[in-house]
Order: C-alpha cells, then structure tokens, then sequence
C-alpha cells in the first residue's frame, strides 16, 4: 500500500488575494480544486504540508535578483489564504527559493513519516510547482500534480511544466483521480 502526503505550495495571501503583491485572477480558478484536496486528506488522516514562501523582513534575497522583495515572514502576502490555515498536527514550512524542498527540512520530514507519494497542488505550475516536483523526484518521492489544484499566470508555460512533468519526473491526474488517491487506503479506510 502506498503511503501518501498532500503538499500545498504557497497558498498564500500574495497569490490569491487580490490585495497581493503577485496576484493573477486565474489563481482562484483553483481554489476548488485545492480545498477539495485539503478536504479529502484530512478525512482520511492523510499528512497535510502546508509550504510557505517567507522571505526574511529587511535581509538581501537571492530571489530579488529576479523578482521584486516579497512574502516577507509576518507581513499579509506570507499569510495563508483564509480557508488555507494550517490545523493542528499539519506542519508549516517556510521556504525561501522556489522549490518547497530546497534548503527545508520537507524531504526529512516526508521520509520519517514512510511517504512514498507526494500530491502537490499550489502555484504556479511553471515556477514553485515545477522546482518542487523535479526535487521530490530527486529525494526519491514519486509526485503526482493534480490537473485544476494547480495553474500559472502563463498558460503556454503552465502546459509545458506539465508535459515535463510528466514526462520527466511524475504524473499528471485529474481531481477525481486525485481525490480518489487520498481517499483510498488511507487510515480510516482500513479495518
């Protein structure tokens, strides 16, 4: 039986609300998705993650070489999405770069709980969605992307991060099949 996580990837206030720094109105367009993701592991006792972009307040970035200073830990854009907080026994991650694995204590925290597949839903798919996918895969995880819990601001770019994920690194399942992983084998399902 595999052992599966439910990883949410910057389901942040900068991205979906349309106060935030790097909010595009196609990010809502999964939010169903998402919510009926995060509803499914947690009735079935599946691990939930939930990953967070925080920057430190105040301190040179890497990431400002590309982007202009975001998701500074403690301000409005790092904040969970309302709906998205974390519940008691799911953990919050903080990461600084794209990836939700790179320099974070994810792959760590996965493999002592027997994870074997990862489940990532999030934003963008071309960008912290695609960086996290290709790590999980380099740890060893096998990660599928679910089709409407994930998107991007650039359609052209969220199809081809897809296609590569597919083809290079996981799979790529529609919400039923998603929901139906979590929901299958998971703890309240067996006697």
């Amino acid at each position: 039986m595999t052992s599966r996580a439910l990883v949410l990837v910057a389901v942040n206030n900068a991205f979906f609300d349309e106060g935030g720094q790097f909010h595009y109105p196609e990010a809502r367009e999964v939010l169903p998705g998402i919510s009926a993701l995060l509803e499914a592991a947690r009735a079935n006792g599946r691990l939930v993650v939930h990953v967070r972009e925080g920057h430190y307040p105040g301190l040179p970035d890497l990431e400002e070489k590309k982007l202009p200073r975001h998701c500074s830990a403690g301000e409005f854009d790092a904040a969970p999405y309302p709906g998205f907080e974390a519940r008691p026994g799911e953990p919050e991650i903080g990461k600084r770069r794209y990836s939700a694995f790179f320099a974070t204590d994810l792959a760590l925290l996965l493999s002592e709980q027997g994870i074997e597949e990862v489940i990532l839903a999030g934003v963008k798919t071309n960008v912290c969605i695609r960086a996290s996918v290709q790590d999980a895969f380099a740890h060893g995880f096998r990660p599928v992307l679910v089709r409407g819990a994930v998107n991007s601001n650039r359609e052209n770019l969220h199809t081809a991060a897809l296609e590569d994920v597919e083809r290079y690194f996981g799979e790529v399942v529609d919400l039923d099949e998603g929901l139906t992983r979590l929901r299958e084998g998971g703890p309240e399902s067996q006697p």
